[in-house]
């Protein structure tokens, strides 16, 4: 009996509703191994990689790189044995129905195969998430998995890291068995690299890739295009101001729509105010020393936020179509600046963490994004979000909410002003401007006002941070 198996567009946390096909990491008529990467698919912010669960061969890639988005559950590609006749796999694609979730597992009626013992000289005993693949790799050649960062879902251990692990640090990223054309060698590049790089006569061999795993990307080819413009002197006579015109890649459409979608749809509105910090400037310079920390003012108003949200549980919600949803912890999303673009991570349970704690998983998430690694897990929910652009010197903006949250916070940059004191004289504070956009739908005036009232309150008698 031949077995047909169907590709779809997975489904990745509960907003995602649609990807692309970054590249693909094997040709039709290629045969796969379980662990091995398949393709790369992108959504509006992640790329991710996927592994095969089984050992078949990609008998239709009904899909190619570099296409628009798909909704999950499209047909991506058909898997079978060699005993698949062509005119099965027509009658499988055309009575198949899409289904809204992944279907690379092992079907229903045939149970997935049994691990097979590894021939290794050690074995791993580990808690960590890592692929059987990966796990059989590193115990045959002896692989110390304790120093690799996952790279998979959730920071699952794949089977590519391992194999780079084995190779080293200054090596290239592993790339598919993909059949390249004579003379090129297998580079690991996005499909708009590769595209950019042969526009400009750039050779992707000399750039050192940025992206998730070593992947050169567009940005790595734009700054050698910057770098060497000079060089072949590509002056413009006065009066004569060409551009250079950059399509937007997949992820920066997806934002591009994401935003738009939630600026017309969402009635916004906005409280804005300033609070005095300089309690809190006081406190975190001698808490950090008790704490043997290095918590940002940012981190302190993630607590701040925190527990203003676990007092006022009307502002900490999402919004699905006309269901409120509301949650007791506080699961706050913080906007950091990442190679793709801004990506909002969230701090779990906020209200649940000291300072100290708070400023750790902030600097892992910012790291993560910095070198493309976040996980659907470090960016899936989200209760709240903050936005800080007070580093950039902007003294107060509106943000746009990350639906469906509710509200977003964002805050400026502190700045010395004049004030009254209590005894009706004249002195200075460091003032922090804060704006908090709503979504008026599901979320009340006087709601958002007294949530407001308590940030101010646990901002400006910061003690209460510590209770």
């Amino acid at each position: 009996m031949t077995d047909i198996r169907p590709f779809c567009m997975p489904k990745w946390g509960i907003e995602m509703t649609e990807g692309t096909i970054a590249e693909w990491m094997i040709d039709e008529g290629q045969a796969f191994t379980r662990g091995q990467t398949l393709c790369l698919i992108e959504t509006a912010k992640i790329t991710n990689e996927v592994e095969a669960e089984f050992d078949l061969v990609l008998r239709r890639r009904l899909v190619e790189a570099g296409s628009e988005a798909h909704p999950v559950g499209t047909l991506l590609g058909i898997f079978g044995d060699a005993g698949a006749s062509d005119a099965e796999i027509d009658a499988f694609i055309a009575a198949f129905r899409p289904a809204n979730t992944a279907v690379t597992a092992q079907p229903a009626d045939k149970p997935a195969p049994a691990d097979v013992p590894a021939d290794a000289p050690a074995k791993i005993n580990t808690n960590r998430a890592i692929s059987r693949e990966a796990l059989r790799l590193a115990e045959a050649e002896g692989v110390d998995i304790d120093p690799i960062s996952g790279s998979g879902r959730n920071g699952r251990i794949t089977h590519q890291d391992v194999v780079r692990a084995l190779r080293g640090p200054a090596s290239p990223a592993l790339r598919g068995p993909a059949v390249l054309p004579d003379g090129e060698v297998a580079i690991y590049a996005s499909p708009l690299a590769r595209r950019l790089a042969a526009m400009h006569g750039i050779d992707l061999s000399s750039l050192t890739g940025t992206g998730p795993r070593g992947r050169i990307a567009k940005a790595d080819v734009l700054a050698r295009v910057s770098a060497i413009a000079p060089a072949r002197g590509e002056m413009f006579a006065a009066g004569h101001n060409p551009p250079t015109i950059e399509p937007m890649d997949k992820i920066r459409k997806l934002v591009a729509r994401k935003v738009t979608e939630t600026k017309r749809d969402v009635p916004h509105f906005y409280l804005r105010m300033t609070v005095d910090i300089d309690a809190l400037l006081a406190l975190r310079k001698t808490a950090n020393l008790v704490l043997g920390t290095k918590a940002s003012l940012n981190d302190y108003l993630v607590r701040a936020v925190a527990l203003a949200l676990v007092r006022h549980p009307g502002v900490n919600i999402q919004v699905h179509g006309d269901n409120i949803h509301r949650f007791a912890r506080a699961d706050v999303a913080i906007a950091v600046a990442a190679p793709s673009g801004l990506v909002m991570p969230v701090i779990r349970s906020a209200d649940l963490m000291r300072i100290d704690q708070i400023a750790a998983a902030s600097r892992a998430l910012i790291d993560k994004a910095g070198t493309g690694r976040l996980s659907y897990a470090d960016m899936d929910g989200g209760t709240f979000s903050i936005s800080n652009l007070g580093m950039f010197g902007i003294d107060q903006f509106d943000a746009i909410i990350n639906a469906p949250q509710g509200a977003i916070l964002a805050i400026g940059a502190a700045a010395r002003a004049p004030m009254e004191r209590a005894d009706n004289s004249l002195g200075f504070a460091t003032r922090l401007a804060l704006s908090l956009s709503v979504d008026h739908r599901a979320i009340d005036g006087a709601a958002a006002a007294r949530f407001m009232a308590t940030l101010r309150e646990l901002i400006e008698s910061p003690e209460a941070l510590f209770a």
